[in-house]
């Protein structure tokens, strides 16, 4: 592919995160530096059989050492995401009448299974030469394995995006709030704005995740739509205070989170509701544990993600953060596909060979670029 710096790039994005709810597709146009375009975006949800065979998965991967390898039933579960996210694409592009040919590149996420950077680990099921072939697009695939290997966090990726699209939001400085199964910060600050010396972004701990895993246990739903089970329940602050008496709300950034570094027995024996409650309190005192850690505390709150359609945790989160929360949308922006917009965006970067993680974002030990690239 001939295209260089500097030259517009039409990527569409892919993004399968951790509250497995999903394949979100985005297409944005880009440089590698601004957001030149935003199309349309679309989600395409996992059938409640194939989230629970990821579920599966994830016990499984539990188990791995050797990131290439795909023991039991992941190799089988990796060929057929894989032909999800290939279905998926189709989908998009018929549905909005977009040629594929359009298409100069397809930034593909794939599925964590496994997130270790202790131990130097990351594991994301999806095959990018696979995708490649069944959509006949170039894909990049695999964006967090190089900063893992050099000893960096692997996540958050998206706030080289997020630094891209607060471009046009005043306030400073700005938290851009990711509420996905695990919650991530991403702080920009208020001069030399697009300087990485005033990006800072972490995992701040569940945010859906454990509210999610409740309610399929409890109630038998995938989530508690609106947050209102929460609503109807009771926070129980002892629990909430022995949750937060995890080291990792103590520990400096950069730092990043499995999303099955918490399990539910704080709140077994609790009813559906309090538990609910109780585990949403959490996610939001999760964040307000971040303020410490961060240069200056944010004069706005963006939120993205599915979690800030909860609104028990949208509330939740505001009082403990002390400071307006916002859902994306008030500032033009989808909150439902910043992430696989930013696939598509660090897609760009890959294949420009520019940084996509930074030493306030991972902790690598300089800026550095990553992601396969599979041409067609």
């Amino acid at each position: 592919m001939s295209k260089r710096e500097g030259t517009m790039w039409r990527a569409l994005g892919l993004m399968s995160g951790t509250s497995l709810d999903g394949i979100d597709v985005a297409v944005i146009e880009t440089d590698g530096e601004r957001v030149l375009g935003r199309g349309f975006a679309a989600t395409y949800p996992y059938s409640d059989a194939f989230r629970d065979k990821l579920r599966d998965g994830l016990q499984e991967a539990a188990r791995l050492d050797d990131r290439t390898s795909r023991p039991g039933r992941l190799a089988l579960l990796e060929r057929y995401l894989t032909e999800l996210h290939a279905e998926a694409v189709e989908h998009y592009l018929a549905d909005h009448q977009i040629a594929a040919e359009s298409i100069d590149l397809i930034g593909f996420h794939g599925q964590t299974v496994l997130h270790r950077p202790e131990a130097r680990l990351t594991v994301q099921l999806g095959d990018g030469s696979m995708l490649a072939r069944l959509t006949g697009r170039p894909v990049v695939y695999d964006l967090r394995a190089a900063d893992v290997a050099a000893g960096g966090q692997g996540a958050p990726l998206a706030p080289a995006y997020h630094r891209a699209l607060a471009a046009d939001i005043s306030a400073r400085p700005l938290a851009v709030l990711n509420l996905g199964g695990v919650a991530n910060v991403t702080w920009i600050g208020k001069d030399e704005v697009g300087r990485d010396g005033t990006l800072l972004a972490f995992d701040t701990g569940p945010a859906s995740a454990m509210i999610d895993d409740w309610c399929k246990r409890t109630l038998g739903e995938p989530f508690d739509a609106g947050g209102g089970t929460a609503a109807k329940g009771t926070v129980h602050e002892d629990i909430v205070a022995g949750l937060l008496a995890h080291p990792y709300f103590a520990k400096a950034p950069p730092k990043s989170l499995d999303r099955n570094a918490f399990d539910l027995g704080a709140v077994a024996g609790l009813s559906p509701e309090d538990g609910a409650a109780t585990l949403t309190a959490f996610s939001a005192a999760a964040v307000a544990a971040a303020l410490p850690h961060l240069p200056e505390r944010p004069a706005l709150w963006v939120a993205c993600g599915g979690g800030r359609r909860n609104a028990t945790l949208m509330t939740m989160t505001g009082a403990r953060v002390g400071a307006p929360i916002h859902p994306a949308e008030a500032f033009d922006i989808d909150g439902d596909s910043v992430e696989a917009e930013a696939w598509a965006f660090l897609a760009v970067r890959s294949r420009l060979g520019l940084p996509i993680t930074f030493p306030g974002t991972t902790g690598v030990a300089q800026a550095l670029t990553g992601g396969v690239v599979v041409e067609t």
